[in-house]
């Protein structure tokens, strides 16, 4: 049986990237394969319990000062020489930069890491790209916006990178008018437009820009947003000094939104920049259209017109104009274009479809070469006798 170690740097917060690779995780296991998720840090409780539920296994390494935490290391690669995985999968900066310095000392049959946002970050970050560029066997990200930032920025080559979306269990994510009509009598909504944004509060998601876009809106706009975050307080008195605070209400962080996406009239995205947000596949999974600013990442997933709106434009006033044109189509038109954007998604974010890619990568890069299977064996040498000497 092939074994894959998904590596992620914790699991204690999970926003998409850590979504995604849960999802990576337990359909890999559904094939078949061994899969064992590697947390570099955190206990990662809640998610363990669900992954474990599934038949992956999941250790902590328990890093404590990032990766200057050498017992980290220690670990892994102890770890790396006992289980000998297939394929390590990381995700993320610092489960990226463990994965491919690790590379050094144990043997790794195939490496990849993963992109998942089209910002480069700091020099650090990019520093840290640039010098561990020749490590990984493939570097995949979620968008082309994110493969074309990471070349541009010679963080990787165009040979070595490959675009695999994320995906979305499409049967799992999926209108259900039942909870629609459940949730909204709990609101007690009725002739209420139900707009719900998702994401951590944070200065890249600029919900001052939704705040402000939702003071012109009319009063049957109402807001549901669904994240924690260290603007919350700052954006309440916000919302507060607008007169938003009846129609405006911050959620906190919850587990599970499938039935606010199912429940909502249309889903709100004011991001300053995103790799492939899975908040817009899952809207989109929901049936619901969706108004957003039109950054790279976002692009790939919506279509202008067809399954939602993009405000082309910076500004509150981009985005009221487009949220106003979507609470001002006929209900039918709405829901034709939230039929649009569920097929769009099933079509090209489909779960299904993208583990299959994964495999064909995974298979690809685990096929046995001559010159490969001698690198391997002397850097398995060279690795072996280092872990001797020390």
């Amino acid at each position: 049986m092939s074994h894959a170690a998904v590596m992620i740097p914790g699991l204690d917060r999970i926003a998409g990237a850590e979504q995604q690779a849960i999802q990576l995780a337990k359909g890999l296991r559904r094939r078949g394969w061994r899969v064992t998720m590697v947390a570099l840090s955190g206990s990662g409780d809640r998610a363990a319990g669900e992954l474990r539920a599934s038949g992956v296994e999941f250790i902590t390494l328990g890093m404590r000062k990032g990766l200057a935490d050498l017992r980290g290391w220690v670990r892994l690669n102890r770890w790396l020489w006992r289980e000998h995985p297939s394929v390590v999968h990381a995700h993320l900066p610092q489960a990226a930069w463990l994965g491919r310095w690790s590379r050094a000392f144990a043997p790794v049959r195939a490496l990849i890491d993963t992109v998942h946002t089209s910002s480069t970050g700091r020099m650090g970050r990019r520093l840290g790209y640039f010098l561990s560029r020749w490590w990984p066997d493939q570097v995949t990200a979620v968008s082309r916006a994110a493969a074309r930032s990471h070349v541009g920025a010679r963080l990787v080559s165009e040979k070595k990178l490959t675009v695999v979306p994320n995906g979305i269990d499409v049967d799992a994510w999926r209108p259900d008018p039942e909870v629609r009509a459940k949730v909204r009598r709990a609101m007690g909504l009725t002739d209420d437009f139900l707009w719900l944004a998702v994401g951590r509060l944070e200065a890249v998601k600029d919900y001052p820009t939704l705040l402000t876009a939702l003071t012109f809106m009319p009063q049957r706009a109402r807001l549901v947003i669904l994240g924690e975050g260290p603007l919350r307080a700052e954006l309440e008195q916000m919302a507060a000094k607008h007169g938003l605070a009846g129609r405006v209400h911050f959620l906190g962080f919850q587990a599970d939104v499938r039935g606010w996406m199912q429940a909502a009239d249309g889903f709100v995205l004011t991001s300053r920049y995103e790799g492939l947000p899975m908040v817009l596949l899952e809207a989109g999974a929901c049936g619901l259209p969706c108004a957003a600013t039109a950054v790279a990442g976002t692009r790939e997933v919506v279509i202008n017109g067809e399954t939602g709106w993009l405000a082309c434009a910076e500004g509150a006033d981009a985005m009221a104009a487009v949220m106003s044109r979507m609470m001002r189509m006929p209900e039918a038109e709405r829901l034709a274009m939230g039929e649009r954007a569920r097929q769009s998604v099933m079509e090209r974010f489909s779960m299904e479809r993208v583990l299959d890619r994964w495999e064909r990568l995974y298979a690809e890069l685990l096929k046995p070469r001559p010159t490969r299977g001698k690198r391997l064996r002397a850097r398995e040498a060279l690795t072996r006798h280092s872990a001797t000497r020390a």
